[in-house]
């Protein structure tokens, strides 16, 4: 078995990954591609954090825009859609048998635990996955800038950016054929060429305190294990 590089991971998931091809809703074989890879590294002793977004449900921003809803109000819509998004998951992860536990920053109690950090890190040390619900748990916060708190706040050594594009490139690869990947890159370089990594508060939260990213393709099976084993997958976005 390959030695472990990263012992304690927060893996950074956006609603859309859940959608698959369909756009919207949930796909249960994206759900069990995504569980089989976090399973993998539980059983390598790797303790797992995770924040989950919403967009496949619902995004506060376009809900603002497009469907007259106050920005605040469609925020916390989207942070609802986060928690639908974690306990599908965490239904997965059980079914696997793997000790999951969903912790919300807008307290629900009947389906959820509320966010306490010292629990959350008590969870993992338990060797239990901890899926954070609700972003911060307040307006104008993406699940982005989530993730870097709760990574931080949880003392994880990287944060991996699961996407549906394999790295992180110079132009968009879509638009542009000759689009070229990175390996590593900057924080500054992705700030001042705004490349849409994460968002710049986020990018920001892990530049100021030396957490890298890694930016990969979370729906090629066995990425996840490759990076927390130390190969070098996608991009990794250092000080």
């Amino acid at each position: 078995m390959s030695e472990i590089k990263y012992k304690r991971i927060l893996l950074k998931l956006s609603g859309e990954i859940l959608a698959g091809d369909k756009g919207m809703g949930i796909d249960p074989v994206i759900v069990r591609g995504l569980v089989a890879q976090i399973t993998e590294v539980v059983q390598r002793g790797v303790q797992v954090a995770v924040v989950i977004g919403g967009g496949n449900i619902f995004r506060g921003v376009q809900g603002g825009g497009t469907q007259g809803i106050e920005r605040v109000t469609g925020d916390y819509m989207g942070m609802l859609a986060t928690a639908i998004n974690a306990l599908a998951l965490q239904d997965r992860l059980e079914a696997e048998g793997v000790h999951t536990r969903v912790l919300s920053a807008i307290e629900m109690r009947q389906i959820s635990e509320p966010y306490i950090r010292r629990r959350a890190t008590r969870h993992l040390e338990k060797g239990r996955v901890v899926v954070f619900a609700c972003g911060t748990g307040n307006p104008f916060f993406t699940t982005d800038t989530a993730a870097s708190l709760r990574a931080m706040e949880m003392g994880a050594e990287v944060l991996l950016k699961g996407t549906k594009v394999d790295a992180v490139y110079d132009s968009d690869p879509v638009k542009n054929p000759n689009a070229k990947p990175y390996q590593t890159i900057s924080f500054m370089d992705v700030l001042q060429q705004g490349l849409r990594v994460m968002d710049t508060a986020a990018i920001s939260l892990c530049m100021d305190n030396h957490l890298p990213i890694v930016v990969f393709n979370v729906g090629v099976e066995g990425n996840l294990r490759r990076i927390v084993c130390g190969e070098q997958v996608g991009t990794l976005v250092q000080g």
